[in-house]
């Protein structure tokens, strides 16, 4: 389960390594309780110093890891390391690992029309026991669409996954996982950006060179400047 809190800019950052932010995956799912997962790089401090209601989504999260390098870097000035980056792009896959081993099933709902069904196509063809049960990109501005959302709603609770991903980029996905999480009650949850355009080979993820020393967002804004 979540480890040691380390405050950084407000926000408290479990410090724990990708096996054991797996471990606890795994027992949310088994606890079978609507949760969260929150994944904070430093845009996301920034942000949740400056809106209220954003922060109360990484306030109540089930379990915060540390998804940027220069978050890492802030910790050890501060004197309060952590011990290892788990970025949501690094995470997704061995989730997909974990959930094919034990069975778990999985919906991707946002990204891009037609990421979410090409990232299914990649993971089926790797991972032969892996069971992704409803993919899913709303339109835009679904958010204000009462009707796309119980359509969206809907599709979830009749796949009835183990674990969700949502790709709606931030604080889209926060503000939609915080406000129905609950209602849809699947076990996991977690905000994954653009994770399903990098599986699906769509959107090319930085060299890991530029990864470790924290240029990845810079990458990103060479790649799609918009």
């Amino acid at each position: 389960m979540p480890g040691q809190k380390i405050n950084i800019g407000g926000v408290r950052i479990d410090n724990v390594t990708m096996d054991e932010t797996l471990i606890a995956i795994e027992g949310f799912v088994a606890r079978d309780k609507p949760c969260y997962m929150t994944n904070p790089n430093v845009d996301i401090i920034v942000r949740y110093n400056r809106d209220r209601e954003f922060a109360r989504y990484y306030d109540e999260g089930a379990l915060c890891v540390v998804d940027g390098t220069p978050v890492l870097w802030a910790a050890h000035f501060l004197g309060t390391p952590l011990k290892e980056k788990v970025s949501g792009s690094d995470l997704v896959p061995k989730v997909c690992e974990l959930a094919n081993r034990k069975g778990y099933k999985l919906f991707f709902l946002g990204g891009r029309p037609g990421a979410a069904d090409a990232a299914k196509i990649k993971l089926e063809e790797s991972l032969k026991n892996i069971k992704i049960v409803g993919t899913y990109a709303p339109p835009f501005g679904f958010e204000h669409d009462q009707a796309e959302l119980e359509n969206v709603a809907h599709r979830i609770k009749t796949a009835q996954p183990d674990i969700l991903f949502v790709g709606l980029g931030a604080p889209k996905q926060e503000q939609w996982i915080r406000q129905y999480h609950q209602e849809l009650n699947v076990p996991f949850s977690m905000g994954v950006g653009v994770t399903f355009e990098f599986i699906a080979g769509i959107v090319k993820r930085a060299p890991r060179w530029m990864q470790k020393v924290g240029l990845e967002w810079f990458w990103r804004l060479m790649m799609e400047p918009g």
